[in-house]
């Protein structure tokens, strides 16, 4: 794995960058006083490189407005769906014309309240597999359940008119063991009824890019950043790795 391999890097008196073989080696300090862009060929020694724990090297990027954030953890999430159980569901916004809902109540003290919205096709469910609901009232462990077993889980709340998405703190997608999150300053979440429109198409593909563009969601992306150190004896110099 890289972290063993930066580690092993580090142990090395020398770590040779093999790019551009063409080039003769330029000495750290003649980077630092040219102006870029320029191609170099150094040799160098890793001296740091942050972070040091490989899972806090993935972070969420916005490319619209360039921010980066910290991928919430799922205790977060689970705080999320709790503040959203206060609502109760709304029986008014059940079994519409473009999915059908079905409700229950929890058998504990609590006795939750949770509503499940199967997107219909031609007015038909389609198979687990190929089916996206949206989910009222459940907890991290329910929605868990749901995702192995249907290929997308919105979850979502009730107001008077129209279900909403929750925080977009939260994801506002789950597919499989993947959460899809929304920038939240360039976002601007339309009602969920604009789902219907892809419920239409002959073959609803639910991917989340499309999901993403009728909801009024700016999706951010999974990105890798690493920052390296360098040395040669005559300057240190720091070196980024940004990759989707």
């Amino acid at each position: 794995d890289l972290e063993s391999h930066l580690q092993r890097c580090q142990q090395l008196s020398v770590t040779v960058l093999t790019d551009h073989q063409d080039l003769n080696n330029t000495e750290l300090k003649t980077i630092l006083n040219s102006t870029a862009p320029q191609q170099y060929r150094i040799r160098a020694k890793l001296r740091t490189y942050k972070p040091e724990k490989l899972y806090q090297s993935v972070k969420l990027h916005c490319s619209k407005c360039n921010s980066l954030l910290e991928v919430p953890d799922g205790d977060a999430f689970d705080l999320i769906l709790q503040g959203s159980t206060v609502t109760a569901p709304n029986p008014e916004l059940h079994n519409t014309s473009w999915y059908d809902s079905v409700t229950w109540t929890t058998q504990d003290q609590k006795q939750r309240k949770i509503a499940i919205h199967f997107v219909k096709h031609d007015e038909m469910l389609q198979q687990p597999e190929d089916t996206l609901l949206m989910i009222e009232g459940g907890t991290l462990k329910e929605v868990g359940k749901l995702t192995k077993r249907f290929k997308c889980v919105i979850p979502v709340r009730s107001t008077e008119d129209d279900l909403e998405l929750l925080d977009l703190s939260a994801p506002f997608l789950l597919q499989g063991n993947i959460k899809y999150y929304g920038c939240k300053q360039c976002s601007t979440p339309k009602p969920i009824k604009n789902l219907s429109s892809i419920a239409a198409e002959q073959r609803p593909s639910w991917e989340p890019t499309e999901i993403a563009k009728v909801l009024g969601i700016e999706p951010l992306q999974y990105v890798f950043i690493m920052k390296f150190t360098l040395v040669d004896g005559t300057g240190a110099l720091n070196a980024y790795l940004f990759d989707y």
